[in-house]
């Protein structure tokens, strides 16, 4: 019997498989119920500067092209050095494309976003709003668990909105990455 040995000892094949159930575990990138293009975009509320300040993304879309990308946590590296100074650093460009609005969204409180956008010089460039409760990223199905971010957080993706429906969408293959949902990236 002949049986390649990898890390630790463990068959091939057993490794293979131990990190394919971790991969589907915490790193699921699609699902029955996760949005497609076509889909409407979910009637959920989200937050800018206070937890007062409530945004519909559905009436937010209205009658207008918006770019919206997510993020697993605000602060973040990733997040920080590459994803939003992107957006930020093409947002004229993505503006004299059509795009009225683009939005970045994470699973954190309204006082975190509005603090990184004033960290990252998003004023007038990215409107930055929060997902306290991952409700966006719930009826997307886009959730993933990060433990050392606090559990339930979203994953990397971006789309764009047309008048409410969704006629791009990319999602991180892993889910958090940094590849198709980059600003050069999008499909506008």
């Amino acid at each position: 019997m002949n049986v390649t040995l990898t890390a630790k000892g463990l068959p091939a094949g057993l490794l293979k498989r131990h990190l394919s159930n971790f991969t589907k575990r915490f790193f699921q990138t699609s699902s029955a119920n996760m949005v497609q293009v076509g889909d409407s975009v979910p009637n959920v509320d989200l937050f800018e500067n206070l937890p007062t300040n409530k945004v519909n993304l559905t009436e937010l879309s209205q009658g207008k092209k918006v770019v919206l990308f997510a993020v697993p946590g605000a602060f973040t590296p990733g997040c920080s050095k590459t994803h939003l100074p992107g957006y930020v650093s093409k947002a004229d460009e993505m503006k004299k494309q059509g795009i009225s609005e683009i939005v970045c969204v994470s699973v954190n409180d309204p006082f975190v976003m509005a603090a990184w956008g004033k960290d990252q010089k998003t004023e007038g460039k990215v409107r930055m709003l929060a997902d306290p409760s991952a409700s966006l990223a719930k009826a997307l199905d886009l959730t993933v668990e990060i433990g050392p971010l606090g559990g339930v957080r979203s994953k990397r993706y971006s789309m764009v909105i047309d008048n409410g429906k969704i006629t791009s969408l990319q999602v991180e293959p892993d889910g958090t990455g940094l590849s198709c949902s980059l600003a050069e990236a999008i499909k506008i």
